[in-house]
């Protein structure tokens, strides 16, 4: 498929259907958001014929919820069609180099944890292929079609099969209930780790095919710090076959039990196909990640930034000749983004990638030898959430604030939506208006940012500022569909949203990423007031006298710090977010990244550590600067990225200073509060906040 370049005022992509005649829109309440159906990224056939993915039906009641496969002819305007139908979800799909079979991973009837499934698409019912103790996922098919490859984890001294079952059986049997550690990390996002490491397996399709550990036996395998990629919390290895079928290439950690006082690497490393030690492939300190080969198999594609006491680098694309040398071509060494995801289309001589910018996230190419990147043709707003190909053609889903996500084609005409899953519910809605601009800072950087009006808004009324925080901070603002912070239901009962992305914020380039080192929380926050004062400067309906500031994660600590240092705000609202530096270096499942942003240890020289801890600037309460606004506190307890002692912390020094606040913990979340009826209770409780002080 050949793209022309960028076309002047491609018409904007419209999903929704048609509105019921005489039907006055209304706006969306949480039922209309949270039960909206979910359409996961499409998985295309190497013909580029047909595509599978998963559509999740939600319910308040987890029991209820549903998730299934749907085939989609690509071709002409047949409507997709169901072919899966249990309540568990499926995950990992996997195309057969045949086109006719697809894998993918399910907990079913009889399965005490994931297993892998084939299902023949020409008929007949999927067909469980593993049996492993401990599970199994991310499949992927030989390029000959005669095995799957997939992760699954193994013990300490326990490798094999029978081996790993015994032990299995033997922990479970166990009466005492203790942790031990004897290396960090302990915790990750809302569980304990334990000493389980992910491996590389492979089983033929033939009934009673054995499953085989490629990488029993080896040091790698049995060395303390060996784990999966970072970025999937150690539980992945994100292999790939090589072209001839004859290895695996695959991303892993080798020192990941360091990580307390050093920055650690994934690197790529490459196994036989029938076992043996790993050899690593990249050295020096740097990430990769999602690693692909080109079609012609001439060349080896990854992501990769240096990992070198930097708070924040931009990835870039990288390509290896294969058979391998470390001697890449940086693809993207131009481009000051981060790429999001890539793909090269069959018998094309170019990469097609992804990257934020601005609150969007378009399509753009460059060629594989290296050179410009161009804009492909795309929707002038919204963002690209998935990215596939299969026939030389490209496929994904798209969405916008307005616009669940949903499956489109991509082509010399922009992007054709293939589902419409979500249309007639959309089309009965009154979404908010969202308008983009920018701030130039009088010290500060130049600041993006997206204004969303209430929906029905009276002309000549004014209406409050509720400023939302997003966390990260290498995260940006997206003109996309979100159901965790949904930007309609965060304007009401009637304020408008400002999302401003501060100093930090990816999106915007590696300089803009790294302005936070030394200045955590005082730059960032200086951004985000910044931008309200320019907001109310350029809307006049905006009501300068009721302003609320509040966010989550690192948008909560940033929501702290503004309590604590100005009194300009109404009302805040504070979710997982951190009060003490020092107690969040400590209690969290990060250490030493924050040592690099605070500029060393806490028992170091860098003052950053006090004068940047919300909870020491505790004196601005008797100056009549800080610790004056009402503050709602929000918190998951099993929430171990920012753990539930800072909320704790936040409250005690609020009721010490009496000032009006309230805490609310929900026990069975952790650092998103995604449970129906808890989400529902979370957005009620923030709409109450804003309605008693706005």
């Amino acid at each position: 498929m050949r793209f022309l370049r960028p076309l002047a005022g491609v018409a904007l992509l419209t999903l929704v259907g048609s509105a019921m005649v005489g039907q006055t829109p209304q706006a969306p309440t949480h039922r209309d958001i949270f039960l909206l159906k979910r359409v996961g990224a499409p998985a295309v056939s190497p013909d580029g014929k047909w595509a599978v993915f998963s559509v999740t039906e939600p319910s308040y009641d987890p029991k209820e919820q549903r998730s299934d496969l749907w085939l989609k002819a690509l071709e002409g305007d047949a409507a997709p069609r169901q072919i899966t139908f249990t309540k568990p979800g499926e995950g990992g799909l996997a195309w057969a180099p045949d086109g006719r079979r697809l894998a993918f991973t399910a907990k079913r009837e009889g399965d005490e944890q994931s297993q892998v499934y084939v299902l023949d698409l020409a008929g007949g019912e999927a067909r469980r292929v593993t049996e492993l103790p401990l599970g199994a996922k991310a499949p992927k098919w030989s390029p000959d079609g005669t095995q799957l490859l997939f992760v699954s984890d193994v013990y300490p001294g326990a490798e094999e099969v029978a081996a790993i079952a015994k032990e299995a059986k033997a922990r479970k049997e166990r009466k005492g209930t203790a942790r031990t550690y004897d290396a960090f990390p302990v915790r990750r996002w809302d569980h304990w780790r334990d000493d389980r490491k992910p491996s590389l397996w492979v089983q033929g399709l033939e009934p009673g095919s054995t499953p085989k550990n490629l990488l029993a036996g080896t040091k790698a395998l049995a060395s303390a710090g060996f784990n999966g990629t970072k970025g999937n919390e150690g539980g992945n290895l994100d292999a790939v076959w090589t072209p001839d079928g004859s290895g695996v290439v695959f991303v892993a950690v080798p020192h990941l039990d360091q990580s307390a006082h050093r920055e650690v690497d994934s690197h790529l490393f490459l196994v036989s196909a029938q076992g043996g030690e790993p050899a690593q492939l990249t050295t020096g300190n740097r990430d990769v990640g999602q690693p692909a080969f080109t079609p012609d198999g001439k060349r080896l594609l990854c992501t990769s930034a240096p990992n070198d006491g930097k708070v924040f680098h931009v990835n870039r694309l990288m390509a290896f000749p294969w058979p391998f040398q470390d001697k890449p071509t940086v693809l993207t060494a131009q481009l000051d983004r981060s790429i999001s995801r890539f793909v090269v289309p069959k018998g094309s001589d170019r990469a097609y990638v992804t990257f934020e910018h601005a609150g969007l996230e378009k399509l753009h190419s460059l060629p594989l030898a290296g050179g410009e990147v161009r804009e492909e043709p795309c929707p002038p707003r919204g963002c690209i959430g998935a990215l596939a190909t299969g026939g030389g053609r490209l496929f994904g889903t798209w969405e916008s604030t307005s616009n669940p996500p949903e499956v489109v084609a991509f082509g010399d005409q922009g992007a054709k939506p293939l589902t419409r899953f979500n249309a007639d519910a959309v089309a009965r809605l009154a979404w908010a208006p969202v308008e983009h601009f920018w701030t130039t800072t009088k010290r500060g950087p130049k600041l993006h940012s997206m204004l969303v009006k209430p929906s029905g808004m009276t002309d000549g009324k004014k209406v409050p500022l509720f400023v939302v925080i997003h966390g990260g901070a290498a995260n940006m603002w997206r003109d996309a569909f979100s159901i965790r912070w949904n930007y309609d239901l965060l304007t009401q009962p009637g304020q408008a949203v400002l999302l401003t992305d501060y100093r930090g914020s990816s999106g915007y380039g590696e300089a803009f990423g790294q302005s936070i080192f030394l200045d955590p929380l005082k730059g960032p926050a200086d951004d985000v007031n910044a931008a309200a004062d320019d907001a109310l400067a350029r809307f006049p309906f905006l009501d300068a006298t009721r302003q609320a500031a509040g966010g989550a994660s690192y948008g909560g600590h940033l929501a702290n710090w503004l309590q604590a240092t100005t009194t300009r705000y109404k009302a805040i609202i504070s979710h997982a977010g951190e009060m003490d530096l020092a107690l969040q270096w400590g209690t969290s499942d990060g250490v030493y990244h924050r040592e690099l942003t605070n500029g060393g240890p806490v028992w170091g020289n860098s003052k950053v550590w006090r004068d940047q801890s919300p909870l020491m600037q505790g004196g601005n309460h008797a100056k009549g600067t800080g610790f004056k606004t009402p503050i709602l506190i929000t918190v998951g307890e099993l929430d171990y990225r920012v753990p539930v002692g800072n909320a704790l912390m936040n409250f005690a020094m609020q009721q010490r200073l009496q000032v009006p606040s309230r805490l609310v913990v929900f026990p069975d979340e952790n650092h998103w509060i995604l449970k129906g009826e808890n989400h529902l209770q979370w957005y009620e409780e923030v709409k109450a906040w804003l309605s008693k002080y706005l």
